[in-house]
């Protein structure tokens, strides 16, 4: 689908840009969208690189597992069933630490791995978990304590107090997670019923 929805978007950007007469733009932003996305893949590989190694050592040092020892409480409720002390709960500890901070170039790496660890615990690869369903909703809706790359980018535009958003981030940032989870679990309810009663067959069946 997402395939039939990028092309339908070039064709409707190549036609656009013929009717206008502007085809050499249109020319020009495939050659500079090329050059951006090898840029990128190697801005993200980097990362990808740093970060995996800063979670390696924080593995070996015992940071994942204190983190995942004071936050099992917390990890519990967001994803029941999941093993608080596991490599996917970990992963998701180190993705929201980074969030926290803002630093979302790190944030982006550790997702990966983290939604990579819940994709093998996944015991129906076609579709996604609730644990995966919960994460991403949690990943984008992420709470921020201080919003580095915000922050930068208002520094570089002039702002004389690039913090001074900070109540706005802690409001949004907190409404949006909540709201986020709670959908997230709601919607996740009618997948219960299904599952009690595939159990409840399977009692019945064994008696």
């Amino acid at each position: 689908m997402l395939n039939v929805i990028w092309v339908g978007i070039m064709l409707i950007s190549i036609a656009a840009g013929a009717a206008t007469g502007k085809l050499e733009q249109v020319t020009n932003a495939l050659l500079g969208g090329g050059e951006q996305a090898i840029t990128l893949a190697l801005t993200l590989g980097g990362a990808m690189c740093l970060w995996g190694g800063v979670m390696r050592i924080a593995e070996k040092g015992g940071l994942t597992a204190l983190l995942a020892k004071v936050l099992a409480p917390l990890m519990r409720l967001l994803f029941p069933g999941l093993d608080p002390s596991g490599a996917a709960c970990r992963a998701i500890l180190m993705n929201m630490a980074a969030n926290f901070l803002g630093l979302g170039n790190a944030a982006t790496p550790l997702g990966i791995r983290a939604m990579n660890e819940l994709s093998q615990l996944n015991p129906e690869p076609q579709s996604a978990s609730r644990h995966m369903i919960t994460f991403v909703v949690l990943n984008t809706a992420s709470i921020q304590f201080l919003p580095t790359t915000v922050a930068t980018l208002r520094l570089k535009y002039g702002a004389e107090n690039p913090l001074n958003i900070l109540p706005a981030v802690w409001l949004t940032s907190l409404g949006a997670a909540a709201v986020a989870i709670a959908l997230s679990h709601l919607f996740a309810l009618p997948n219960k019923k299904p599952q009690r009663q595939a159990s409840a067959s399977r009692r019945k069946a064994k008696a």
